[in-house]
């Protein structure tokens, strides 16, 4: 959607901004000065998308001040052309905020997209992945990609509890975790195969992923404490 046609000063809208900042960064929001790094913001907007959605708020200082922005259409406009990196194309709604005379917040809400994964896609055709983990935005690994893909359209998902099922069961009843490299490790299973079991698992709604740079971390999903 585009910005509002005409910027005008809204006290109930100005108010309803203050107490989202005052809550803080967290998992559906963030926060940025300016538009001064956009591939940085188009990370986050990807993050939202790939994970429960958010709210993006630029014009927002690192102390939780509101300075707002002087030129909010040019931001909006470097933004926009950054998002030209993002596959497939994201879907948000923009909105400018005025919070003082001749300034303003520019408001990105992002929903939880029903085209996961989405990624930056870089000028030598690489492509980056990136999820939301409370309040910071993560390259996604390959099995945390292929879970949001398929868990839109799984159905009836199916599973053989065979040996290395028993093995990853009696591990997780001793250990409340498990990474791809140790479960590789216990069941002798190469990453292929170890992959496509865990990615099931999740799916199947057994286990549930914790997404970290530094390796996935997996548990059973219905543990006491772990709902």
């Amino acid at each position: 959607m585009k910005p509002q046609e005409s910027v005008t000063f809204n006290l109930q809208q100005v108010q309803k901004l203050k107490k989202l900042v005052a809550n803080g960064e967290g998992l559906t929001l963030e926060f940025k000065r300016k538009a001064a790094f956009p591939e940085k913001i188009i990370r986050e907007m990807i993050a939202f998308a790939n994970t429960k959605g958010g709210i993006l708020l630029i014009g927002i200082g690192d102390d939780l001040s509101i300075p707002g922005l002087k030129h909010p259409e040019d931001e909006s406009h470097v933004i926009k052309q950054a998002l030209k990196m993002c596959k497939p194309p994201l879907l948000y709604e923009e909105i400018y905020i005025q919070v003082s005379n001749g300034r303003a917040v520019i408001q990105y809400e992002i929903m939880e997209s029903n085209r996961k994964p989405h990624y930056i896609l870089h000028a030598d055709q690489s492509k980056e992945f990136f999820v939301r983990v409370d309040d910071k935005s993560i390259k996604a690994s390959r099995e945390v990609r292929e879970i949001a893909k398929r868990s839109q359209y799984k159905k009836d998902i199916k599973f053989s509890y065979g040996e290395y099922e028993h093995l990853l069961m009696q591990y997780l009843d001793v250990n409340n975790t498990i990474t791809l490299k140790k479960f590789m490790e216990i069941s002798g299973l190469k990453k292929f195969y170890a992959s496509k079991k865990l990615i099931l698992l999740v799916l199947a709604d057994v286990l549930r992923v914790s997404p970290n740079e530094r390796g996935d971390v997996f548990s059973l999903a219905f543990r006491s404490g772990n709902r």
